[in-house]
């Protein structure tokens, strides 16, 4: 038969269902700009209706229903976009990554500008342009010593930013490894707990929302696939497992970010750092580098004028000019394969008639960033070389011809001579500047068009999970009305069972 507090029990459940809604709802509501959260629902069900046994059949037509209630709460969360955003986040970091390093070196180079490399270069071409004119002018070498400080300064302060910024990406890809290991530490942590807790048939809903959170923060950095088993995540970087269940099966750091680099490490931030110190940064260094020894040491075509006189020992040709000064002397114009400035800089005489030294001094592989105007130049401006020209005073001893200029006007054309065939020393400049600016603008497009993309998936994954504070309110009032209505039947039947107990059977009293 059927209890008598049966419809106490069953407004009961309702009340209790209906309070849970109303709380995952206050919890949903109290979390809306909670980064990371998918909205929660809770599931209501008709309870298990009571039907009167009988010998039979029930001995009543039909069940009585008993109320709702609910089986579980849920988290509303799309897993095909949450794989949509893992395979964009990645490039987006690594074109993040390119377009930031690609600005820097923008920055450094600092071209087109009034204050840039080009215009120290020009400086020095147009000091020795200035120096030609009048060759034995005093004021004029120190332009030329000073202009050539300015351009070596410049060469090598921009070389020092350059391998400091390389020294930065190194820096961040430990950084950054270290931050993907205690990552993944955490996600082993998540995993142990969110087994537990589910173990026992309820729904980790938060700490799933956790564990997710750090696969976004982590997929940003490195390209890693996603697979849930029963004992969690397994996170994997290309074929390499990184953590399945609890246990975080590797140690991320810097040496094993580089050993997979281009093998299992693909994209990610941490991808764009190797790939910008490896290819972007060092690709520069060593335009820089050529750049510096094109002027220095770099084959170049000149002429040397009718009456030019070569110093003691010149080889040229597979000829060995010396001996006597007509042996050394040019009788017609001779067009020779000089080594740079170095090199044409020493075939004329200082004011003190010895032979020119290289006007510069490097060191092979560090070029840009060991240049220097050679010491004894800077110590005696009178070691500049504008002169290729000896006479013979009465007596036949060799005295250089002070005023003479050719030397100083052969330099001051090196402007305009192709190194190896290939490009002047200037175009050499701008086509370094020219493919910056080209691969600078191409990455800022690519991360431009990825943060878009994000950006896209993004809105998607918060259009199924995430809160809407009108559709909560709306819910909030639809769970407060049920619950009102719940406590009113349960008055009712309180109302009821007071008459049945305390006013009836009152007769005979």
């Amino acid at each position: 038969m059927r209890s008598t507090f049966m419809g106490l029990e069953t407004a009961k459940r309702s009340l209790f269902a209906q309070q849970t809604a109303l709380q995952t709802t206050a919890h949903n509501m109290a979390n809306a700009n909670t980064k990371g959260y998918s909205r929660q629902v809770v599931n209501l069900v008709s309870s298990i209706p009571m039907e009167a046994p009988g010998l039979q059949r029930s001995n009543t037509p039909g069940q009585l229903g008993t109320g709702v209630e609910f089986d579980y709460i849920k988290r509303i969360r799309e897993s095909f976009l949450d794989d949509q955003f893992y395979n964009e986040s990645k490039f987006f970091g690594e074109w993040t990554i390119k377009a930031d390093t690609l600005e820097k070196l923008e920055a450094i180079i600092n071209e087109p500008s009034d204050t840039g490399i080009r215009q120290v270069i020009e400086g020095f071409w147009n000091a020795w342009q200035e120096l030609s004119k009048s060759p034995e002018n005093l004021t004029a070498r120190v332009l030329v010593k000073e202009r050539a400080l300015a351009l070596t300064d410049a060469l090598s302060h921009s070389a020092k930013q350059l391998n400091n910024l390389k020294a930065d990406l190194t820096s961040s890809v430990a950084i950054k490894g270290a931050r993907v290991d205690t990552l993944l530490g955490q996600i082993a942590n998540l995993n142990n707990e969110i087994y537990k807790i589910e173990g026992f048939g309820n729904n980790a809903n938060d700490l799933r929302d956790q564990r997710n959170l750090l696969v976004d923060e982590i997929s940003q950095l490195i390209n890693v696939t996603v697979e849930e088993t029963q004992n969690g995540y397994t996170v994997r970087m290309g074929s390499t497992e990184l953590v399945n269940g609890n246990d975080k099966n590797v140690t991320v750091d810097s040496a094993f970010l580089e050993g997979n680099f281009n093998s299992e490490l693909t994209s990610g931030e941490i991808y764009g750092m190797i790939y910008s110190r490896d290819t972007l940064v060092e690709g520069y260094i060593q335009d820089l580098n050529q750049l510096v020894n094109s002027l220095v040491n770099g084959p170049m075509e000149v002429t040397l004028p009718q009456g030019s006189v070569l110093p003691e020992g010149t080889v040229i040709g597979g000829v060995t000019y010396s001996d006597s000064f007509s042996n050394r002397t040019l009788t017609s114009p001779l067009t020779v394969i000089v080594n740079g400035m170095n090199g044409l800089h020493q075939l004329g005489y200082a004011m003190d008639g010895s032979t020119g030294v290289p006007f510069f001094t490097l060191t092979p592989g560090q070029e840009a960033l060991s240049l220097r105007v050679n010491p004894d130049i800077v110590a005696d401006v009178s070691k500049i070389v504008t002169s290729n020209r000896i006479a013979l005073d009465k007596d036949g001893n060799e005295f250089v011809v002070k005023g003479n200029n050719d030397l100083a006007l052969l330099i001051a054309g090196l402007r305009l001579v192709k190194v190896d065939g290939q490009g002047t020393v200037d175009e050499m400049f701008q086509s370094i500047v020219g493919g910056l600016g080209v691969q600078s603008q191409e990455a800022s497009r690519q991360a431009q068009n990825l943060k878009v993309l994000v950006g896209q998936v993004e809105m998607n994954r918060q259009s199924v999970s995430g809160v809407s504070l009108d559709e909560e309110m709306a819910n909030m009032i639809k769970y407060q009305h049920a619950y009102n209505a719940a406590a009113r039947v349960l008055t009712t039947f309180d109302e009821m069972l007071d008459k049945i107990i305390n006013g009836m059977g009152v007769v005979g009293r």
